[in-house]
């Protein structure tokens, strides 16, 4: 993992750094400063110590010499937030580097102290062009692509226990739940909603609980970096479109421990949820690297016509339809032209499972393997 050289960019100035457990956050900040101060709030010692007292961090920071300071897991101990605040005040041309796997505590103690003197940036799971010659395509749609998981001695085992991992030392430790038995059932039950439009009074009904615990458990899942969720793409709309946005566990791998399988799931609608979400966190992953002002939407009309995704932004328009198919069927080609109907300088794109590239009038067919492979920061999403 450690020769897995990431395309995030650090930031000239102090920044969070947020991303989920197994991403690879300390590892990539501390092999980015190798010379910096570190102190991490994992350590139970170094947690006792600036929980009780946070102007120790100014001792620290003034003793040490070091014009970097990496502070591993800042959301255990946001009280040091004002301590940071002030000495960034100071100009003493310092940086901070705080990394976290929770915006939670961060956003109720107020980090907008902070606000534009500390920049935010993510790290997400491995893109396969990270990768190179050691992504599998077959591998990441079934366990996924966290770090943690991906060189794991047992891939899959390691990410049956991830969520357990997560519900004991983030949910739990932190007691942002009442119930876990019940924020399991919930857990369970949005994993039906991955890739489709997000009904809360369903994921209630599911898991049997009322409304608003089903809105604060999708908040906290949102907020430990679990979950995201896109929006409709509307800009200079021709026809009347959906309101409500998709919901995406951000880990193909994760959302295959949490589905549950049985006798009346069938296996390909799992693997086309599967590789819809692979290529969702991938796209989000580029929009969050590239350095510009991009987003990511999807398209679909209130009479059902539907594109997965839409990036749009500084690098262009692209629509993009993911098939979990070996061939390309005249019926998977209706949303994408109908979006190029209404949006005509869009860049059109169908990935699909088979091994051939075609033109399909205005529409690419692309290997989706080729596609995630060739998806890099820095280029185009396809030239």
């Amino acid at each position: 993992m450690g020769m897995i050289k990431r395309f995030l960019i650090p930031p000239a100035q102090s920044f969070f750094l947020f991303g989920p457990r197994g991403t690879g956050k300390s590892m990539w900040a501390r092999s980015s400063f190798a010379n910096a101060l570190v102190l991490d709030f994992l350590d139970p010692e170094v947690f006792r110590s600036y929980s009780a007292y946070p102007e120790r961090l100014r001792e620290a920071v003034l003793a040490g010499g070091k014009k970097d300071v990496l502070l591993d897991e800042i959301q255990k101990v946001p009280q040091v937030l004002s301590v940071i605040h002030a000495l960034i005040e100071e100009k003493r041309g310092l940086r901070f580097i705080m990394t976290g796997s929770s915006s939670r505590k961060i956003k109720k103690t107020g980090a907008d102290l902070l606000a534009g003197r500390a920049l935010n940036a993510s790290l997400h799971p491995f893109m396969a062009s990270e990768l190179g010659d050691a992504f599998s395509f077959e591998k990441a749609l079934d366990t996924g692509m966290l770090p943690l998981v991906w060189f794991a001695p047992e891939p899959q085992q390691t990410s049956k226990s991830y969520n357990a991992l997560y519900l004991k030392e983030e949910v739990q430790a932190e007691a942002l739940v009442r119930s876990i038995p019940a924020f399991t059932r919930f857990l369970e039950a949005v994993s039906f909603s991955h890739g489709s439009v997000l009904s809360v009074s369903s994921v209630a009904r599911d898991c049997e609980a009322e409304r608003k615990t089903v809105e604060g458990y999708l908040k906290i899942l949102e907020d430990l970096l679990l979950s995201f969720q896109v929006g409709v793409f509307s800009k200079r709309a021709k026809r009347r479109l959906a309101a409500h946005p998709k919901f995406y566990l951000f880990d193909a791998g994760v959302f295959r421990s949490l589905r549950p399988k049985g006798p009346l799931d069938r296996p390909e609608e799992i693997g086309g949820l599967a590789l819809e979400g692979l290529v969702a966190q991938h796209l989000r992953a580029w929009v969050s690297y590239q350095g510009k002002d991009n987003a990511l939407y999807y398209w679909r009309t209130q009479k059902g016509v539907e594109v997965d995704f839409v990036v749009y932004g500084e690098n262009g328009l692209y629509a993009l339809e993911v098939k979990n198919s070996a061939k390309v069927q005249p019926e998977h080609l209706k949303g994408l032209r109908a979006f190029s109907e209404d949006y005509p300088e869009a860049r059109c794109l169908l990935l699909y499972r088979g091994k051939q590239r075609l033109m399909k009038g205005n529409v690419l067919c692309l290997p989706c393997e080729d596609f995630l492979r060739g998806l890099r920061p820095g280029k185009a999403i396809w030239a």
